[in-house]
């Protein structure tokens, strides 16, 4: 036991990102010269580049995640689901697919769908978010979100380092959480992997971006992220499941609604998304990025605070804080920048 729990300590957690950061580095810097020529993104109504820029580094970013995540655990004697392996696998190769032909949006969605399910039905019964509910209605309505989390990760993915101005400071508060016994050490593992191999491909992403991830990373990155963070509502920190991710659902969420309310094919490429709207007020890339940083970090410590504090008011406030600062930067995003 003593052996595992110092296997699993913060001198390992740390040590497991820094792994990651360099696998994920390395294999997108040998993988670049094959991006570029079979996987060039091309600009279209919802790029935010201007060029051809080479895409797939996602597939470096997933291959250190799951390396580094499951060798940490056969070294700590800690179970990772087989499922999220093997769902995580399917929807790269779904995106990997979809990132050199572009398959139609059925079938994209009926595979992302079998992904996510694959992994929340093999789930304990055990695990509750709400046990007044009967257990396939919760996980059916977990499922839809689990796909709406998994594609809207992958709208929010159209801008320079967006990707990890939000992933990673969630991961870097799932591990702290991990590491005071608030999570699961399987979710700790996977969340201290994914952040390092985030970082190792933030260098290469950075503005202007020599590679983007592409929906080989975007689609198993919103797979992992939202496996964490159902772990930590199923340790009933749903408030705090919710805080971290707040922005994205936010910003995805509304302006999916604002163009189903405007009659919009919905599901079609575009530019509406409060960042990117952002970039046409005047903002800079790296002012966007950094917004959105600055304020991640702020969810990321209110969703600490209600999970130590463990009061309801406290909960409470930290939800309207959250709000408050979201509501801040979203009507920001939305206004001409003063020159």
């Amino acid at each position: 036991m003593n052996a595992a729990v110092d296997a699993l300590g913060a001198l390992p957690s740390l040590l497991a990102v820094a792994i990651a950061a360099l696998v994920s580095a390395a294999i997108t810097w040998t993988s670049r010269p094959l991006l570029q020529r079979y996987a060039l993104a091309r600009p279209n109504a919802r790029s935010s580049h201007r060029i051809p820029i080479p895409q797939g580094a996602g597939i470096a970013v997933i291959a250190a995640t799951l390396l580094v995540a499951s060798a940490w655990a056969a070294w700590a004697n800690v179970a990772i689901p087989p499922a999220l392996i093997a769902a995580t696998i399917l929807i790269a190769l779904v995106g990997f697919a979809d990132d050199i032909v572009s398959l139609p949006v059925l079938v994209r969605l009926v595979l992302q769908a079998a992904a996510v399910g694959a992994v929340v039905f093999t789930a304990p019964e055990t695990a509750r978010i709400a046990p007044a509910l009967p257990l396939a209605l919760e996980r059916g309505l977990i499922l839809l979100a689990g796909v709406w989390f998994v594609n809207l990760v992958n709208f929010m993915d159209g801008l320079d380092l967006m990707t990890a101005a939000e992933v990673v400071p969630v991961t870097a508060a799932l591990l702290l959480l991990g590491l005071l016994g608030d999570l699961s050490w399987p979710a700790a593992l996977i969340a201290a992997a994914l952040c390092g191999a985030v970082l190792g491909f933030a260098p290469f992403n950075k503005p202007l971006a020599k590679v983007f991830l592409g929906d080989v990373g975007s689609l198993p990155i919103g797979l992992l992220l939202g496996w964490c963070l159902l772990e930590l509502a199923w340790h009933g920190q749903a408030a705090a499941a919710l805080l971290l991710p707040a922005y994205y659902l936010a910003d995805a969420t509304i302006t999916l609604f604002r163009r189903i309310a405007r009659r919009e094919q919905f599901w079609s490429a575009h530019r509406s998304h409060f960042y990117q709207r952002a970039t046409d007020n005047a903002f800079t890339v790296p002012q966007v990025i950094r917004e959105v940083f600055v304020l991640n970090l702020v969810l990321a410590l209110l969703a600490i605070v209600t999970v130590r504090a463990g009061a309801i008011a406290i909960t409470l406030l930290s939800l309207l804080a959250g709000a408050i600062a979201i509501g801040f930067v979203l009507r920001r995003f939305s206004r001409t920048q003063a020159s």
